[in-house]
């Protein structure tokens, strides 16, 4: 697995200008250009449906930075998934449901920022009942589990508006690619 396509999936706000997004999307980047060939898509800079999905079809791997919006992607990220994921492209044929995905062999890993602080997952009671990120995620994962996808390790940066530590952040990103891509 040498090719990685890196989507920045953030929407532009007044309230939120993406500074964090785009600080994470450049850091992987950084991280792991020395060892593997990259692709970029900037969502809100716009694209071509054609291109981008030459770019998954090219990438060995995925990574989607993206801001978690009332608990899942951006509209404007959720609108090229749609464009992208094309019937016959990504999925397709007779078999069961949830077993036509047509992106075998490649693999993705989330990396998001929440505003939801770390002390709501994994504790039954708060907010996710117990949910890891991943558990949070479930419904993105499903998303690419059903063309084929394979999922990494989500990361996730928590607190983000109201006790924002990019430093913290950037440290915790570091750790998690070097776990996962070895770097």
């Amino acid at each position: 697995m040498k090719n990685i396509l890196v989507i920045n999936g953030h929407e532009y706000w007044s309230f939120a200008p993406g500074r964090l997004n785009k600080t994470l999307f450049d850091e992987i980047i950084s991280q792991l250009e020395n060892a593997y060939t990259i692709q970029t898509t900037t969502v809100q800079d716009g694209y071509d449906v054609k291109e981008e999905q030459e770019k998954f079809k090219w990438a060995d791997i995925i990574i989607f930075q993206t801001p978690i919006n009332w608990f899942s992607l951006p509209g404007a990220f959720k609108s090229y998934i749609d464009a992208v994921y094309e019937p016959g492209l990504f999925f397709g044929g007779d078999a069961e449901y949830g077993h036509n995905g047509m992106m075998g062999g490649r693999k993705y890993m989330f990396s998001t920022t929440w505003n939801a602080p770390e002390y709501a997952f994994n504790d039954k009671e708060k907010f996710f009942g117990g949910q890891d990120i991943e558990g949070a995620l479930d419904h993105l994962h499903n998303m690419n589990k059903y063309v084929g996808l394979e999922p990494l390790k989500s990361f996730g940066a928590h607190d983000v508006m109201k006790n924002p530590d990019v430093d913290k952040y950037l440290a915790e990103l570091r750790q998690h690619l070097k776990e996962v891509f070895d770097v």
